[in-house]
């Protein structure tokens, strides 16, 4: 399908995720679902590379924005890869699409910017909360290759979407057990980060340790495990989803402490939808509520996941649509 029709229609748009790279064009708000492409990282030196293809693909669209979300901090507009040797700079982008506006996001931050403008099919929720206003601070958490999470407030001024890269702070350690697998993380990957144990290399991970611990040394990728996990085969499976579970509902309950959610956490990402059948009955919610004098205060907040696998898309658009006017 391609666009050859008056300059400055459409919009181009990004998600890039440490593995691929999805694009497409929004007219307004509105993402264009036919339009959407995917490309392997891999085959590609940089992201400039990928837009000068799907543009000239798409008929050689003009395009009035271009908003890329980015697996990796942004500093002064520019973003750095975290698991993938990219730099991305607006004036390539620019140069790449022809676009006037030019935004690089986190990519937490464009799922922050989707909130409000989901179909209600692609939310399911996880638990339930207190019902709070309108502009009261969410909380989105995105579970996948990594680990990160952003704040939303909607302000007066418009809505405001905080990035960080929490997936690197410190993993809670509560007991021994944690502790081995702290020094496990450590010995292995140099520092006990978050994000090296709920994400997807993060399922892999906490299951090699259960398999250190009595000398099997047995290895599953993260869908082998989960197919244990269906099939009931094997109890290193289950210990590592609970194990899992159980550290995913510890972080996100401190961090819903930081940040105050009333207005929600979303999770997000394609290991968090992995784990919704899961997250009842493998000690998630018992996590989640593991504050001592604040056990119920966190029950103020509810729990989403997001099902939409554009959701990042949907956010870009929104935010490009907020920035024009």
């Amino acid at each position: 399908m391609t666009h050859t029709t008056a300059s400055n229609r459409y919009s181009l748009l990004a998600d890039i995720g440490g593995t691929n790279t999805r694009v497409a064009l929004s007219e307004g708000t509105r993402v264009l679902e036919a339009s959407i492409q995917r490309f392997s990282n891999a085959k590609y030196p940089d992201l400039v590379t990928i837009l000068k293809q799907y543009v000239s693909e798409q008929g050689n669209v003009d395009c009035s924005g271009v908003c890329v979300a980015v697996a990796g901090p942004v500093r002064d507009r520019v973003a750095t890869m975290t698991n993938l040797n990219w730099t991305i700079e607006p004036d390539s982008l620019a140069a790449a699409t022809g676009a006037e506006i030019v935004s690089i996001l986190n990519d937490l931050q464009a799922q922050g910017h989707a909130l409000g403008h989901l179909k209600s099919s692609e939310l399911t929720p996880i638990s339930t909360g207190k019902e709070a206003g309108p502009n009261a601070a969410k909380l989105v958490i995105g579970v996948g290759t990594g680990f990160n999470a952003a704040a939303v407030y909607d302000t007066a001024g418009g809505r405001l979407v905080t990035p960080s890269e929490c997936g690197h702070i410190t993993m809670p350690a509560r007991d021994e057990a944690d502790l081995s697998l702290s020094r496990y993380v450590q010995s292995s990957h140099g520092f006990p980060g978050v994000e090296e144990v709920i994400s997807g290399r993060g399922l892999e991970r906490i299951y090699a340790w259960y398999s250190a611990e009595i000398d099997q040394k047995t290895i599953k990728s993260a869908a082998e495990i989960m197919a244990s996990i269906e099939a009931k085969d094997d109890p290193l499976a289950v210990q590592t989803l609970t194990t899992f579970c159980r550290i995913l509902g510890a972080v996100v309950g401190d961090l819903a402490l930081i940040h105050l959610p009333f207005g929600g956490i979303y999770l997000v990402g394609g290991v968090s939808r992995a784990m919704v059948p899961y997250l009842a009955d493998y000690g998630f919610s018992t996590a989640f509520r593991d504050k001592g004098r604040f056990s119920t205060f966190v029950d103020n907040f509810p729990i989403t996941a997001i099902e939409d696998d554009y959701a990042a898309l949907i956010g870009c658009a929104q935010h490009l649509s907020n920035l024009s006017k």
